[in-house]
């Protein structure tokens, strides 16, 4: 038997533990209120009894202790008494509701849908008929397993959501993990690569050759910077952001397809920003690398930058078939694809560089069937 299924037996047996408890706290709470609803029904009978023994007295009779105490000491039940002829005499029912005849008559026909009204009975003639109604701790006892109910189900979403954060955490660190040991693994042939690339330049072979190996070694390093960084808190500097982005569209374009026509513009010069520049260059690289997916590798990729106030927008537009309205937030969250080999992590980790780590905003700016603009929002620093 393996981890999974383990794991996944022991939820059964629990979920099935809990299952059987509830079901036995349910049980007895309800075993409980029909015992405390006899117990009140055996009251009101001698509640009846005491009330039959006032009727029967004459004037001048003294009553004993023990009825008047039954009948002062029921300050609880509310009760209604009504006579042969018709009248009415009530007990814990609000004083300013007891001249409203149709109220009454609306606490009648509940105290009987609640409980089985008691006759007064004296020599085969009903003298009087007595409705009584749930007491208060009765009322509360009866909404008890409800509430018990929604106890447990708060209880059981904050576990859940306790391992669900946990599990997340987990898988967090084992990717944080993976990207660390994928740049240890990449450090060692990329430092070969070095030694061979200076070992090419004092042979006879074309400068341009080395130049452009070199460029692609610096690249290497650049993507091993960056797997090195992911879980840790990045180190944030000045930059300028134009010219930043400047270095990642003139590698992007330069190693993009001819069918792929790349534009740059921008309506500043220089923009100084707090940013690491491998992680920032990383999310123009994906958002460029997803508009040329979209557009199945032959269409148009423009990069503008605009300095609105103290803001700077970077916006990354691409001629590809759009993205649905509906699908504006998820396609940010991790697994959401809509390639076949896809991962769904690319713009999952842009999200994460440009909010977490450099506190601005992405989002979609717009997207139709005729292509799709991204846009990225850092706050600019004071001159």
């Amino acid at each position: 038997m393996n981890f999974s299924t383990k794991r996944k037996t022991s939820n059964i047996i629990l979920l099935i533990s809990a299952f059987i408890i509830v079901s036995l706290i349910l049980w007895n709470t309800n075993s409980f209120f029909k015992k405390f609803k006899e117990e009140e029904r055996l009251k009101m009978e001698i509640w009846a009894t005491a009330q039959l023994e006032l009727i029967q007295s004459s004037v001048d009779q003294e009553l004993g202790n023990l009825t008047l105490k039954v009948l002062g000491n029921n300050t609880s039940t509310p009760m209604i008494l009504v006579n042969e002829e018709g009248s009415y005499k009530t007990h814990n029912i609000p004083e300013d509701k007891v001249a409203d005849s149709a109220y009454i008559q609306k606490k009648i026909a509940q105290f009987k849908s609640e409980n089985q009204p008691i006759e007064i009975i004296q020599e085969d003639e009903l003298l009087e008929t007595l409705y009584y109604g749930n007491s208060e701790v009765l009322n509360k006892l009866k909404y008890y397993p409800l509430a018990l109910l929604l106890i447990i189900f708060l209880f059981g979403a904050v576990i859940f959501f306790f391992f669900r954060t946990n599990k997340a955490s987990e898988q967090n660190k084992l990717w944080a993990g993976m990207a660390k040991e994928t740049a240890h693994q990449i450090g060692t042939p990329l430092t070969s690569l070095l030694g061979w690339n200076e070992l090419l330049k004092s042979e006879d072979i074309n400068p341009e050759v080395t130049q452009e190996i070199a460029k692609d070694i610096d690249r290497l390093e650049t993507i091993t910077e960056r797997f090195s960084k992911i879980g840790s808190v990045p180190e944030l500097r000045e930059h300028d952001i134009v010219s930043e982005t400047k270095k990642a569209y003139d590698y992007l374009k330069q190693r993009s397809s001819k069918l792929v026509h790349f534009s740059f513009s921008s309506n500043v010069d220089e923009a100084k920003v707090l940013m690491n520049p491998p992680l920032y260059n990383w999310s123009i690289e994906n958002l460029v690398k997803n508009g040329i997916d979209a557009m199945k590798g032959k269409g148009n990729i423009a990069i503008q930058i605009e300095k609105k106030g103290q803001n700077i927008h970077i916006l990354v537009s691409d001629t590809g078939h759009g993205i649905p309205k509906s699908d504006f937030q998820t396609i940010f969250n991790p697994g959401v694809t809509s390639k076949q080999r896809g991962w769904g992590l690319g713009l999952s980790l842009v999200k994460r560089i440009v909010e977490e780590y450099h506190k601005g905003k992405i989002k979609v700016f717009s997207s139709s069937k005729e292509g799709t603009i991204m846009q990225i929002s850092l706050r600019a620093l004071e001159n």
